[in-house]
């Protein structure tokens, strides 16, 4: 008689076959009752609603919303799929916001369909799926994003309302930026005779310094014989990103949010010193304040370390070569990691106290304190040579967050951009709060982001004499849910408010000791 353990080997196989055929959204029926079961008992399998499930992990703990929001779309287009055939597509709205890459999985989604009913379909952590009975657009109107039928952009910007443009100020004016010519966009508004379109949209693109193409579908509708009168569609009370013409949508992102609330750190934040004149002095101080560090660092990306074990570290008796124990050991590679890239950070922070450009230097050198952090786990075995060939190659979800990191196609860009802000922001407190929150929000690296965020928040702090920060395991719910607000709400005051208290905190420490 099998045991419990080959009878779930044997459901894992049959599960991953359907997987590698349909992926992680089911349908009940397509296993068996005994297998389904089975697997449900042991958390591979949770339920979306009745009659589909999704695959989960076994590192999701209770309420964790990662499997969901990781398998959110791909629920949408499969069940949608299931429901209408090809008979459906993303509302204007929300085809604008995919089209958008707007980071936060949304509590509602709007579907179109000519058999809809009207049904609020209420899904895992508060999100669904709302049917709306409408005739689809032709076909020219529609295309697939990540395999989701949407409208086009053109023909989703013809289909919105001025409402859309006051409730996302920052994804409308995106896509106006992003637009590469408005020829397509004109052609559509003069071939439908959308005189209420053509007007607000003429409004919006003068409202973001598109002036010439404002008045270029003004001049051309009333040549026309169509009546156009320009409307701004934009709420007087929302004060407009500041965006370049013709970036992609995440390079636009970085941009609105470093020029919209910089002035909010500049006010937290003390006022900046001078380079320190003893490297030597500042470099100790560096030194001893790294077995804190890396056990706090280390315990908020939740491996379980000791202090012992990073003294064993440092001190050079740790020996991951010779010492089983030590080479199998996940979290004692992640300490041995830490020390290692921690090394390479110093480093950098002595050439720019010498007088290099901390961005240069960061730019330079950041590629090297990823490689040193995982050098250790490769040596062993536990990780394979390619992780540290750099950006990631994969999409990648955050637990418990609605933020969704940009696809990989995006990381290039987004990490440029953010490379050419730091070189041209005067402020190193500014330099440092965006940098850490950024490098998390593009989330570069298969892992060790939240590592790598640190060390680039103390480089840049130590550009502008700040001593180096640490972020409290204790502090740990806090820091998430600021970053959570950074990232999905673009209210950086909460993450700025809590790394100027912990400068502070070093701050003092460093006066006690002198």
């Amino acid at each position: 008689m099998a045991t419990p353990n080959e009878k779930l080997a044997t459901s894992l196989e049959v599960l991953g076959k359907l997987q590698s055929d349909v992926g992680s959204i089911l349908k009940s029926s397509e296993l068996s009752r005994t297998h389904r079961e089975r697997l449900q008992k042991t958390g591979f399998l949770k339920d979306v609603i009745s009659g589909w499930l999704v695959v989960s992990r076994l590192e999701d703990r209770p309420g964790d919303s990662t499997y969901w929001y990781a398998s959110f779309w791909e629920f949408c287009l499969r069940y949608c799929t299931e429901k209408f055939k090809d008979d459906w597509c993303l509302s204007p709205e929300h085809s604008l916001l995919l089209h958008a890459e707007t980071p936060s999985v949304p509590v509602q989604v709007i579907v179109w369909s000519s058999t809809a009913s009207g049904n609020n379909r209420p899904l895992p952590f508060q999100t669904s799926i709302y049917d709306l009975r409408k005739k689809l657009p032709s076909e020219e109107d529609l295309e697939r994003k990540d395999g989701i039928p949407v409208l086009t952009v053109e023909a989703a910007l013809i289909k919105v309302t001025e409402t859309f443009f006051k409730n996302y100020s920052l994804e409308a004016q995106i896509i106006l930026g992003s637009l590469p010519s408005i020829t397509p966009l004109l052609a559509k508004l003069l071939d439908g005779g959308h005189v209420r379109a053509a007007g607000r949209i003429s409004g919006a693109l003068r409202k973001i310094g598109r002036d010439a193409e404002a008045d270029q579908i003004i001049k051309r509708m009333r040549s026309a014989s169509y009546d156009v009168r320009e409307l701004d569609p934009f709420s007087d009370t929302i004060p407009l990103p500041h965006i370049k013409l013709g970036v992609s949508p995440l390079v636009g992102r970085i941009q609105n949010a470093w020029a919209g609330q910089r002035e909010v750190i500049i006010d937290i934040f003390p006022q900046e010193e001078p380079l320190p004149e003893d490297a030597e002095a500042y470099l100790s101080a560096v030194d001893e304040i790294y077995v804190n560090d890396a056990y706090n660092s280390l315990s908020i990306e939740g491996y379980k370390v000791t202090e012992e074990l990073i003294e064993k570290v440092r001190s050079g008796l740790f020996d991951p070569k010779n010492k089983t124990g030590d080479q199998n050991d996940r979290d004692a590679m992640a300490a041995r990691g830490y020390w290692q890239s921690f090394q390479s950070v110093r480093a950098s922070i002595a050439r720019i106290i010498a007088g290099e450009q901390a961005s240069f230097v960061v730019r330079q050198d950041h590629d090297e304190w990823y490689a040193q952090l995982f050098q250790p786990s490769v040596d062993a075995g536990i990780l394979r040579a390619g992780v540290l060939a750099g950006f990631r190659n994969h999409p990648v979800f955050l637990r418990g967050s609605r933020h969704t990191p940009p696809r990989v196609e995006a990381i290039a860009d987004g990490m440029e951009e953010l490379f050419e802000q730091l070189q041209v922001e005067p402020s190193a407190a500014v330099r440092g709060v965006y940098g850490h929150w950024l490098m998390g929000y593009i989330h570069p690296y298969p892992d060790g982001n939240g590592r790598m965020a640190r060390f680039l928040m103390n480089t840049m702090l130590a550009s502008g004499g700040h001593p180096w920060t640490i972020i409290r395991l204790e502090d740990r719910s806090r820091y998430m849910h600021a970053l959570e607000a950074a990232s999905t709400e673009f209210n950086i005051r909460p993450f700025a408010e809590l790394i100027a208290e912990r400068l502070a905190w070093s701050k003092k420490k460093l006066g006690q000791r002198g």
